[in-house]
């Protein structure tokens, strides 16, 4: 699957589980946003998404530049960070200290078998590899 394709199977998910106004933006210069929609309950979701081969990582410095844009230039309700990975330790508390929700390629598994976005937003996602919420001091 491409990066474009793995942003289109992001976005088709998220019409799956009921969002509206899906659009792919992911482009060059696209700071920091590859797909933008609404949740049912209204709010703004704002995702990148990260295709990166299953050994790979995503570290504490992708999703600083996320969090710089992704509320200051896209309004984001909800800040998901989709990757076909997974997130490092630092990169997971960097997301806790900033209230941004991570899928890893664990939860996209779940989310591809139905599992509902919206439950996977309950479930406190962002601290994936955990059974617990975390505050964001831990």
């Amino acid at each position: 699957m491409s990066p474009l394709e793995f942003e289109e199977y992001v976005a088709d998910l998220c019409r799956r589980d009921g969002c509206t106004d899906v659009r792919r933006v992911g482009a060059a210069n696209d700071l920091g946003a590859d797909v933008i929609g609404r949740l049912p309950d209204g709010r703004k979701l704002v995702v990148q998404c990260k295709r990166y081969a299953k050994h790979r990582t995503v570290g504490s410095p992708d999703l600083q530049k996320f969090n710089g844009t992704v509320r200051s230039e896209h309004g984001a309700d909800v800040p998901l960070f989709v990757a076909s990975c997974k997130f490092t330790k630092q990169a997971r508390a960097f997301a806790a200290r900033h209230s941004l929700v991570l899928v890893d390629v664990d939860l996209l598994g779940f989310w591809n078998s139905g599992t509902p976005l919206a439950t996977l937003l309950d479930l406190d996602i962002s601290r994936s590899g955990t059974n617990r919420k975390l505050s964001p001091g831990s």
